[in-house]
């Protein structure tokens, strides 16, 4: 990156960084069952719901308890199911359509990332009907206080429930652009470990280090607070703790309430904190290509935390501390390789590879121009590099022929089909 423009990404993300304390960030209020909302609709005065989701979600019917919960508080409501794994601006505007014919005045994001991006930038296009999410796109561009907006998160992962962010792809040129305002964040977040049940293995897996890789970017990055380090920490002893339980046995209630809360955290830390290179090389493949974000940050994830050497080493070992792979005696440089090889380990155990095959090498200058214009100058990341940098890490992420593609579990071929969306809500 040439001199002057590190010069303004820095002046920027100090500008941030020193405004943090003075931003109305807040934390959703914490509800333990999907059981618990009707009281809560109720209190707020909202006559008629509207519950925004996945066809495979609610194939696996694991909307049936909150709508039994509704109709026995005689709550009306209906149901937007339509959301995709990246959702588009086509989707928003179908839910956005159904609210308003409905005459609904809440909204309940309930699944992934994806439906609570739905949902947020449904309740942004509710609040400003004259103004496009094109022109919402980037930083407190919405201002307007949204209709009642909780989350019921399905996969322990996004963090979406927590963050000021929605990720939102354009249903014409597949372009993938985030909306970040304060009124996104959701009024409730609903951590019932009992609609993660039915996840998958493999999707347990990526959306738990999609959780994993929002505590470490938040972490390593340039602007945390105490508040922010301490949510990073108990995210990762959280998910380092239970990840492995949640994916072999699925049905364990403790663990999977485990890895929600791990998600919470890591969301609240990266929704102050920020993220780094590796969300933004992951968002680029989603948009292009529909990989599932945390599946690509997995991937991602131990290639951007090498590249960053010795910068990084202190702070992931404190990281390995906290994940019971180090100890306070242990070497900086030595507990940072820990960590790292952790997280490769981990990736092996589940399954996860280290390509992406999709990547087409005459689409790299485009996804590193992406991935550049998302970072830079937001992402106050240890290292700092521009598009042509880059370039480099999809070039690595690439197959060398059709020959050798990694073969995928099924689940992670067709998330929305499962149930369980995996985009992820940050913005970041």
């Amino acid at each position: 990156m040439n001199p002057l423009k590190k010069i303004y990404c820095r002046a920027f993300q100090t500008g941030l960084k020193i405004a943090l304390p003075f931003l109305p960030y807040r934390k959703p209020k914490i509800v333990g069952s999907v059981k618990a909302l009707p009281e809560i609709i109720q209190k707020k005065k909202c006559g008629k719901v509207l519950i925004i989701t996945d066809a495979g979600i609610r194939k696996l019917g694991l909307t049936l308890r909150l709508e039994k919960a509704l109709e026995n508080a005689d709550i009306p409501y209906c149901i937007y199911d339509r959301t995709t794994a990246n959702p588009t601006t086509d989707n928003v505007a179908e839910a956005v359509e159904i609210y308003l014919n409905e005459g609904c005045n809440c909204i309940i994001g309930f699944g992934g990332g994806s439906s609570m991006d739905c949902a947020k930038a449904a309740g942004a296009r509710i609040a400003k009907p004259k103004q496009s999410l094109a022109k919402m796109k980037g930083i407190l561009k919405v201002h307007k206080k949204l209709p009642l907006l909780m989350a019921v998160p399905t996969t322990a992962g996004t963090g979406s429930e927590t963050t000021l962010a929605a990720v939102i792809t354009d249903a014409q040129t597949r372009y993938k652009y985030a909306i970040n305002d304060f009124p996104l964040i959701p009024r409730y977040a609903v951590l019932d470990p009992k609609v993660t049940l039915s996840l998958p293995p493999f999707i347990t897996a990526t959306t738990g280090m999609d959780a994993l890789t929002h505590a470490v970017e938040a972490y390593i990055g340039n602007s945390t607070t105490y508040g922010t380090r301490q949510d990073a920490l108990l995210a990762v002893r959280l998910i380092f703790e239970n990840i492995d339980t949640a994916c072999n046995d699925g049905s364990n209630v403790e663990a999977r309430r485990n890895m929600l809360h791990a998600s919470f955290y890591a969301g609240c830390a990266f929704t102050k904190s920020y993220v780094g290179y590796v969300h933004a090389i992951a968002h680029s493949l989603g948009g292009e290509y529909n990989v599932p974000h945390g599946l690509a940050n997995a991937v991602i994830l131990p290639m951007i935390l090498e590249s960053y050497g010795e910068k990084i080493h202190k702070k992931l070992s404190r990281l390995a501390i906290a994940a019971g792979l180090a100890d306070e005696d242990t070497p900086c440089g030595e507990a940072a390789g820990r960590f790292i090889q952790a997280i490769k380990d981990m990736k092996k155990r589940f399954g996860i590879g280290d390509k992406i095959p999709e990547i087409q090498e005459t689409d790299i200058p485009k996804l590193a121009h992406y991935a550049d214009k998302e970072a830079n100058p937001l992402y106050p990341v240890p290292v700092l590099l521009d598009a042509s940098e880059l370039e480099q890490f999809y070039h690595m992420l690439m197959t060398d022929t059709g020959k050798d593609k990694e073969k995928r579990p099924d689940a992670e071929n067709n998330i929305s089909g499962k149930g369980a969306d995996e985009n992820d809500g940050t913005g970041n």
